[in-house]
């Protein structure tokens, strides 16, 4: 059995964070898109669409944001390492 190691497991984990994002905001190019960035004035997302994401975020890779943690998670960056922490 092979482990993934910290920055293989990171691009994962981006990987699947794109793909959720996709199905929110399809026009979006994220092959430009800044990792530190303001995710949801990058992406043009309103609030709705974000909790969205969070609750599509859990069912894919089974993390559970608490509301508390909303304000942590502004770009994609953050969201990467808030998850690597939790999986």
């Amino acid at each position: 059995m092979t482990t993934l190691t910290r920055p293989a497991a990171e691009k994962q984990i981006e990987y699947t964070l794109i793909d959720l994002l996709r199905s929110i905001a399809p026009e979006a190019d994220y092959e430009t898109l800044d990792h530190t960035a303001n995710l949801q004035e990058a992406l043009d997302i309103d609030s709705f669409d974000f909790l969205n994401f969070l609750i599509g975020l859990e069912g894919a890779m089974g993390v559970s944001v608490p509301e508390a943690d909303y304000g942590q998670l502004v770009s994609l960056h953050d969201i990467i390492v808030y998850v690597a922490a939790r999986v």
